[in-house]
């Protein structure tokens, strides 16, 4: 070990002759044939704990992303997916494919054959082609096991299964009850392993009757979305191939799986008629900002954030960072609060252990009873840090959760993390509360022409064209043919 002057008494040729035995040792108990490329390899994660991975991993993404409530749709695609994964080298595998309620364009794969993309990725897909060519993609990282791989390399390295979060670990400790399952999401792929889980995702697609030659058209998809939002690539894909790269390699691959063979499926229609009013963008059921003010329908309440600060909110979390990026602010559901008022659910942190102490009062934000104050919790590297806290009590079954800190004891990150908390109330406009997300219509293109023009012909209230251009996959000077089916994307209405 570098820098320990302990002296090893061991002739040099022993030392070497037992390391070397130790070390085969240890690379026969964990050599395993990879499905994928039939080679052995190196790794410290069997299937079983694949699988355990994937089956704790459900939970975590369901909790964070939530699941898309639409069982017909979701039958769909776990039927594309289940014909697909039959033509991989592990067709047996207990596949699961799951379709989440995420406006973001993604899809990604935990081990054990837990398959997820969002119903933002499938407003953008144009066939049951290209849907399979994606989920043959993340169905190739499983089968190659490149999460194990990942795994693996970090813990070789030392790193563990690290959490990649801005969010500091007193936070993080009362977060996400999910945040182990999750490190799973932030294990990044080698280019490397990108460009092998396109070439089975092409060889899966073709094997399962689906015609690869939609599979390029992702890529462009991809690469549309990033130059539209003024970035070279979407922050997920930042250890990706470039998806130009990848739009012409799986292009080269497509034409050679596609060789002599007549056979090939597309769907576009059948795709298509799965996506009607599928729910397109942010759905406001789950939270909007107007400027600084926070609006949440289910919940029915509405609150105030410090003016200036970035926001993001998910099914789990509502997050804030003030500009100096030395406040922070995040609410959450209290875990276990059933019943419980916020003053005796604090006592049961601190009887947990939890928190090691307390200073507050209670309080009333309306008609709903709170507990705010500051406490005092393990920082998780054997120190103890001061959080701001509020515990609001908003239903008999729902309990508010708000952690937050600022630069010093005091200042004004921290008052105005108070002043938030304290806005909290009862969402006073009726309208906010029914307000719909907005979904997708399907119909046929009323005439010959470009696609600028035929979609300026159709009714009002739809998104900019150049958003649904992205959405259909064509060009703005594009000519479309009379009776040519088009996904058009309502535009958010908020009151």
């Amino acid at each position: 070990m570098q820098g320990s002057s302990r002296k090893v008494h061991v002739a040099a040729g022993t030392a070497l002759a037992l390391a070397a035995a130790g070390a085969l040792a240890w690379l026969a108990a964990g050599c395993a044939v990879n499905p994928a490329t039939g080679k052995k390899e190196f790794t410290l994660v069997t299937p079983a704990q694949e699988a355990a991975m994937g089956r704790e991993g459900y939970s975590a993404a369901i909790a964070e992303y939530g699941l898309y409530e639409d069982p017909v749709l979701a039958a769909y695609v776990d039927s594309v997916g289940r014909k697909v994964a039959a033509a991989s080298e592990q067709p047996t595998m207990p596949w699961r494919f799951t379709v989440l309620d995420d406006p973001v364009v993604n899809a990604f794969a935990m081990p054990g054959g837990y398959i997820y993309v969002t119903r933002g990725l499938l407003a953008h897909m144009q066939s049951e082609a290209q849907l399979a060519g994606v989920l043959g993609h993340e169905i190739g990282h499983v089968t190659a096991r490149h999460s194990a791989k990942q795994i693996t390399q970090q813990e070789l390295a030392g790193l563990g299964l690290g959490i990649a979060s801005a969010v500091s670990p007193s936070f993080r400790r009362y977060g996400s009850t999910a945040e182990q399952a999750l490190g799973l999401l932030m294990l990044k792929y080698s280019r490397d392993d990108e460009t092998q889980a396109d070439e089975l995702g092409v060889r899966y697609a073709a094997g399962s009757g689906y015609d690869p030659r939609e599979i390029p058209g992702t890529y462009r998809t991809l690469k549309r979305i990033a130059e539209r939002a003024g970035q070279s690539l979407p922050s997920y894909m930042s250890t990706h191939p470039d998806p130009g790269q990848r739009e012409v390699r799986t292009s080269d691959l497509a034409a050679k799986a596609v060789a002599g063979r007549t056979n090939l499926n597309v769907r576009q229609r059948v795709y298509l008629d799965h996506l009607r009013t599928l729910v397109y963008g942010e759905n406001p059921r789950y939270g909007w900002f107007e400027g600084s003010r926070f609006y949440h329908p289910v919940l029915g309440l509405e609150m105030s954030f410090p003016p200036g600060w970035q926001t993001q909110h998910t099914h789990t979390a509502l997050t804030g960072v003030s500009q100096d990026q030395r406040g922070m602010m995040q609410m959450t559901l209290a875990r276990d609060a059933t019943g419980k008022s916020p003053g005796d659910y604090l006592v049961g942190l601190t009887t947990d252990g939890k928190i090691s102490g307390s200073r507050g009062a209670p309080e009333s934000l309306g008609t709903w009873p709170a507990w705010i104050g500051s406490i005092t919790v393990p920082n998780g590297q054997g120190g103890q840090e001061g959080l701001i806290a509020g515990f609001v009590r908003v239903t008999p079954d729902l309990m508010l959760q708000v952690l937050g800190r600022g630069g010093s004891p005091g200042d004004a990150n921290e008052r105005a993390i108070l002043a938030a908390i304290r806005s909290m109330t009862v969402l006073s406009d009726p309208r906010r509360g029914m307000v719909q997300p907005a979904r997708i219509r399907v119909q046929a293109a009323p005439a010959n022409g470009d696609f600028r023009s035929i979609y300026g012909q159709l009714s009002g209230g739809l998104v900019p064209v150049e958003e649904a251009a992205i959405v259909n996959g064509v060009e703005l000077d594009e000519q479309l043919m009379k009776g040519q089916w088009l996904k058009l994307p309502e535009a958010v209405k908020r009151p």
